[in-house]
C-alpha cells in the first residue's frame, strides 16, 4: 500500500481528497500545517508528497525544500490555486516533480499520483549499473555522480534525464521524447522544468571540457563527448 503525505489546510477539501485516495487503495497521512507535515515526515516513511502551496506557519515551497533536502528522490506534487507561471516554475526549481491547479478533479489527481508511483516502483525493480561519461561515473541506484573523490548527490529526475542523455550520447533527442520519457507528459510547463534540469546537468558536468550538453534550437538536446 502506497503511503501519501498530504498537506492541506482546507478541511473540507482535505476530507474529500483523503477519502478518495483511500478508496483507491492508498494510505494517507494528512497534515494541516507545514510544521505538522515536517514532523510526520521525520517520524514516518512515505512514497509521495502532495503539498498545498498556501499553508499557515510554513508555506508549501518551504516544506518541499526541506523534504527535498532530506530525501532526494521522493515524488512531490504541488496543489496550487495560483495560475501564475512564475509560481509554478518556482516550485519546479525547488525540486517538485509536478503540480496540479485547484480546482482539480480527483481523476486527474489520481492519474498523476499513479504515474509517479508506477515510475518509482519500476525504477526500484531495475538492476542498475554504473554509467560512464567523460571523467564522470553515474551511480543511478544511489543517485550519485562521481568524479574521483568528488560526489554530487542528485535527484531521481536528474538521474533519469542524465541516463537518457548518456545512453543516447552524440545523438539529438527531441524535446518531446525527453518530456514523455522523464516527465511522463509533453506540455509547456513541463518543458520549462526540463530547461531548468538541463541547466543543472551542465553545472554538474562543467569540469570536463570534452563534454558538452548542446541545445539544438527548436528540436531538442545532444550530449556530446569528444
Amino acid at each position: 500500500m502506497s503511503h501519501i503525505l498530504y498537506v492541506e489546510d482546507d478541511e473540507v477539501l482535505a476530507f474529500v481528497t483523503k477519502d478518495n485516495l483511500e478508496l483507491n487503495g492508498m494510505k494517507v497521512s494528512h497534515a494541516k500545517t507545514g510544521k505538522d507535515a515536517m514532523k510526520m515526515f521525520r517520524e514516518d516513511s512515505f512514497d509521495l508528497c502532495l503539498i498545498d502551496v498556501m499553508l499557515p506557519e510554513m508555506d508549501g515551497f518551504a516544506v518541499a525544500q526541506e523534504i527535498r533536502s532530506r530525501h532526494s528522490e521522493i515524488p512531490i506534487i504541488f496543489l496550487t490555486a495560483k495560475s501564475l507561471k512564475e509560481d509554478r516554475i518556482k516550485g519546479l526549481k525547488i525540486g517538485a516533480d509536478d503540480y496540479i491547479t485547484k480546482p482539480f478533479s480527483i481523476e486527474e489527481l489520481l492519474l498523476k499520483i499513479q504515474v509517479f508511483l508506477k515510475r518509482k516502483y519500476i525504477a526500484g525493480d531495475e538492476t542498475t549499473s554504473f554509467l560512464k561519461i567523460g571523467i564522470y561515473e553515474l551511480d543511478p541506484e544511489n543517485l550519485r555522480l562521481k568524479n574521483g573523490d568528488q560526489i554530487e548527490q542528485m535527484t531521481k529526475k536528474e538521474v533519469e534525464l542524465l541516463k537518457l542523455l548518456i545512453n543516447n550520447k552524440n545523438r539529438v533527442i527531441e524535446r518531446s521524447t525527453i518530456l514523455e520519457r522523464v516527465w511522463g507528459e509533453n506540455d509547456y510547463f513541463m518543458g520549462r522544468s526540463m530547461d531548468v534540469f538541463i541547466s543543472r546537468l551542465r553545472k554538474y558536468l562543467k569540469d570536463d571540457k570534452s563534454i558538452s550538453l548542446e541545445n539544438i534550437h527548436g528540436v531538442g538536446f545532444r550530449l556530446n563527448e569528444e
